[in-house]
Parts: structure tokens; C-alpha cells; sequence
């Protein structure tokens, strides 16, 4: 066990997907760094890394529609989905050289072949998703996505979605064989017992309390462990904060001031699940469709396909929640200790110019379990709401920062913040998180040892390939690269 007077190299604060990926990088880089992780609870990936806390979608938007946004001239901004698309290529890619390493188990045990779908209905939706086809379909970052309007073709790629349909109504479907279920939960158990067996030391049930600097520069992390409440304290020269939701909190005790002005709004989520093995046996796919007006980008409706420790299930959702706590194991005043001088009034104008998604919320939250269940059957006509059972998501924790012009936005996706001097780095934000770990990481670990870089080029090409390119650049190395990440992880090209 580590001493408390000898700082560790790296303590990384959260047992989840994040913490687990930038260990194993910095472990690949130094493997003579003294690495500790800080974990709340009793094990790992048990927060939104779990695997039944998240949709499981290997996010590159091949089905997310919110990734393509209409322009009001009618045309098609695809910026966003070939953004998305290259940073989960290079989370294949450092996956592949893991497992072609031996520091992953066989790739089927977090990573299966899941066709990905987007399904809308009506005219205006159909007329949206022909164009999004078009502006999609020749990019090589897209090659093999399919369009269909006739309920044969559709039935054939996802029986469940067309049966009770009339069929007077429009609809319209792409699908690309190429999308990927994943469970994040194993990926990041087998990453974390990969860097115990490398000299790693893992302390759950360890609750960090505070965060200081101390004057010689080092960090002063205090925690407690969960049984019996003893204090503990531990010296670090990097810090990492991956601590899901509660990062926020975190980041602000430890007097960063790169932290002031951030603030947080969580949103919690439910989904319908199903076990029943003749349901499942009719639906292969992760079939997104067109987010509610007013809604987050997170509560696109989607009815998935879930592959977990070699059993399958479906989930729809999500159905939006609210609650005050940062995490599910969280307190109820997460959100009021997060307020501070500096981030009140960015969360009040992000409040009031997000109207719409507090109507949203208020009518997720009043509304009953059959209106709910009839989002459902507008995927799945012939549902039966007996066959289903709800279940509870992770909490999310959307960003809130300043801006120039509105004083205050809500954001969604992620952010890195980091100190000045680099020796201090966190996470905010949700999805689309663990599909994006790996490049978020290398990006950090860019931002925070631009000394280390160019000494460390040569091993972060051989874990990541593309590392510093991008593949939409080059056909012919996406072609090349892509072709060995899914031979290496099993997965169709």
C-alpha cells in the first residue's frame, strides 16, 4: 500500500471507464509511474460505466440523428457525426491493440456486432433522413449505411418495428451492419485488473473529501474510507477527477480557478427492459429514432439490442428523470453545494433560455406508465406492456458554462478541465462519454504533458495508429484501419 508521505505519480479519482482508459494509457507511456485509483464504491464500473446505466451504443453516429442537424436552408451539417465517427474509430483502435497485446480478454466478452439504426415516420421526418442518407452515404467513415422506405426491407432489418403499422404510414429506415453493442462495465473491470496486475493500486470504498495544493506544488487528496469513516490522505503529482457527475464538485474544492463559472444540471433516466426470449429473438438492432421537441439530445428514443455477460435483453428509453444528486450513489444536495458565486448566474440564464427542456422534464416526470409504454409501441406497435419492466439509468450531469453572449448555456456532450500547470485535469459532462474515452484521453494527456509529447509519439502511434490524422482525411488508411480494428475486435467492417 502506498505511503501517505511518498506521492504516487497518478491518482485517478473514479473506478469508472475514463480513470480506467487514461491509467492504462499512462501506464503504456511510463510503465515505472506509481498509479493509484480512488474508488467510492465497492468495485468498479459500478456508476455510469455500468453496463445497465447506459445505453451501450458504440456512439459514432451511424443511427444518433441529433449528430446530423438540418440547417434552415433544408441541407444537411454532417460536421458533428464525422466528429463522433473518428473519435470512436480511435476508441477501436486502442481496444484492437489491446487485445492483439493480451491486455484484453477475447473482444466478444465487452464488444458484439449490433446493427445500427435511425427510423422515422411522416413526411417531413422521412423527407429528413432521405437528405441524411445522401450527405452520409459516399463518406468512408459511413461506408455500407443503407436506406429503405418499403416496410418489406424494414421488416427484414428489424421484424418488430412494422407489424400493427398502417400502412398508409410514410416511414423510412437506414441501417449499417457496422454498429457494435458494448458493455462498458467489462471493458472497463478487464482495463482496471489489467493495471492491478501491472503494479496499480485500486482502494474501494475510498470517498475523496477535498483536493489541495499544497505550497511545494504536490496535491493533498483526503478521503475516507466507507467502513468505519477513517480519514485518509495521499500525496499525488497528477490528478485526474473522473468521477462521473461528482467531478463538478471536486474540480470546484480544489480552488482551480479554470473550474469557476461551470456549473452542473443532472438529468436522470429510466428505460424499459425485457428478458422475454421470443421478443428478443425478433429484434437484432440498436434502432434510433427523432428526439421529442424540447428534449436533450440524451433522451433520444431508441430500442436497443443489449448484450451483457453473454445474455440478451432489449431496452427502450430513455425516459427523463430528475433528481438533485450528481451520482446514483450521490446526496440529495449534490446540486445545491455545487452553486457558487462565480457559476450563478450562467446556471440561472442556462435555466431560463432552456424553457423548453424544463417542460420536457416536468411532462417526463407527471406522465403515466401507459402514455409512457405508447412511446414504446410507436417502435414496437404489438408491445405488451407485461413483457416489460423499468429500470433505472445512470445520472448524468449536463454542463453548464459561461457564454459572451447568453451568459450562461447549457451544454451537452463532454469537456475537459484543466489547471494551467497540467498537474490537475477532470471531466464534465455525459454522453456520448465511454464510446469517445480513448480520444478524450489522448486529448488530455495532450493538454496536460505538452513536454512529454514527442518522447511519447512513437508508443501512442502504436497503440492509436491515426494518432494525430484523421481518417476522413484518408480513405485509404480509414479503409486499412478500420478493416484490422474489426478483425482484431470481431466486429463487421
Amino acid at each position: 500500500m502506498s505511503s501517505p508521505e511518498t506521492p504516487i505519480d497518478v491518482a485517478l479519482i473514479g473506478g469508472g471507464i475514463m480513470s480506467a482508459t487514461l491509467g492504462t494509457m499512462l501506464k503504456q507511456l511510463e510503465p515505472d509511474w506509481s498509479i493509484q485509483i480512488f474508488e467510492k464504491l465497492g468495485d468498479a464500473a459500478e456508476e455510469s460505466s455500468n453496463p445497465w446505466n447506459n445505453a451501450g451504443t458504440g456512439h459514432s453516429a451511424l443511427c444518433e440523428l441529433n449528430y446530423t442537424p438540418q440547417r434552415p436552408d433544408g441541407t444537411i451539417d454532417i460536421a458533428g457525426a464525422v466528429k463522433v465517427n473518428e473519435q470512436f474509430q480511435v476508441s477501436r483502435q486502442f481496444w484492437s491493440h489491446l487485445v492483439e497485446t493480451g491486455q484484453l480478454p477475447e473482444p466478444t466478452s465487452f464488444i458484439n456486432p449490433t446493427p445500427h439504426m435511425s427510423f422515422v415516420w411522416g413526411d417531413d421526418n422521412v423527407a429528413f433522413l432521405r437528405k441524411r442518407f445522401d450527405a452520409l452515404k459516399d463518406h468512408p467513415l459511413f461506408e455500407g449505411l443503407e436506406y429503405s422506405e418499403d416496410a418489406r426491407v424494414i421488416r427484414s432489418w428489424a421484424p418488430v418495428l412494422i407489424p400493427g403499422r398502417a400502412k398508409s404510414q410514410p416511414i423510412a429506415a437506414t441501417r449499417i451492419a457496422a454498429g457494435t453493442d458494448v458493455n462498458f462495465g467489462a471493458l472497463t473491470s478487464s482495463l482496471i485488473g489489467n493495471l492491478e496486475e501491472g503494479g496499480a493500486e485500486i482502494t474501494y470504498n475510498a470517498r475523496v473529501t477535498n483536493i489541495k495544493r499544497r505550497k511545494d506544488g504536490l496535491w493533498r487528496i483526503s478521503y475516507r474510507r466507507e467502513v468505519g469513516d477513517t480519514p485518509f490522505v495521499q500525496l499525488a503529482r497528477f490528478v485526474f477527477v473522473g468521477a462521473g457527475g461528482n467531478a463538478l464538485n471536486l474540480l470546484q474544492k480544489s480552488g482551480i480557478p479554470e473550474i469557476r463559472g461551470y456549473g452542473g444540471f443532472p438529468v436522470s433516466g429510466e428505460f424499459l427492459r425485457t428478458d422475454n426470449p421470443e421478443i428478443v429473438a425478433r429484434h437484432q438492432a440498436k434502432v434510433y429514432g427523432m428526439a421529442a421537441v424540447g428534449a436533450p439530445p440524451m433522451s433520444v428514443p431508441h430500442l436497443d439490442t443489449r448484450v451483457i455477460d453473454g445474455n440478451t435483453s432489449l431496452m427502450f428509453g430513455p425516459y427523463a428523470g430528475f433528481s438533485p444528486k450528481f451520482l446514483k450513489s450521490g446526496s440529495w444536495f449534490d446540486l445545491f453545494k455545487s452553486v457558487r458565486p462565480h457559476n450563478l448566474v450562467p446556471m440561472v440564464a442556462a435555466g431560463l433560455g432552456n424553457l423548453s427542456l424544463v417542460k420536457y422534464l416536468v411532462g417526463q416526470l407527471v406522465a403515466k406508465k401507459s402514455t409512457k409504454f405508447d412511446e414504446l409501441r410507436q417502435f414496437f406497435p404489438r408491445g405488451e406492456q407485461k413483457d416489460w419492466y423499468r429500470i433505472t439509468a445512470g445520472q448524468r450531469v449536463q454542463v453548464i458554462k459561461k457564454d459572451a453572449v447568453k451568459r450562461g448555456v447549457l451544454q451537452f456532450g463532454t469537456e475537459v478541465v484543466a489547471s494551467a500547470d497540467g498537474t490537475i485535469a477532470g471531466l464534465l459532462g455525459a454522453s456520448p462519454g465511454a464510446s469517445t474515452a480513448a480520444p478524450i484521453m489522448l486529448g488530455l494527456i495532450e493538454k496536460c504533458f505538452p513536454n512529454r509529447i514527442e518522447a511519447w509519439r512513437p508508443r501512442l502511434t502504436e497503440m492509436v495508429p491515426s494518432f494525430g490524422t484523421k481518417l476522413s482525411d484518408d480513405p485509404q488508411l480509414a479503409d486499412a484501419i478500420m478493416t484490422r480494428t474489426a478483425e482484431s475486435l470481431r466486429i463487421p467492417r
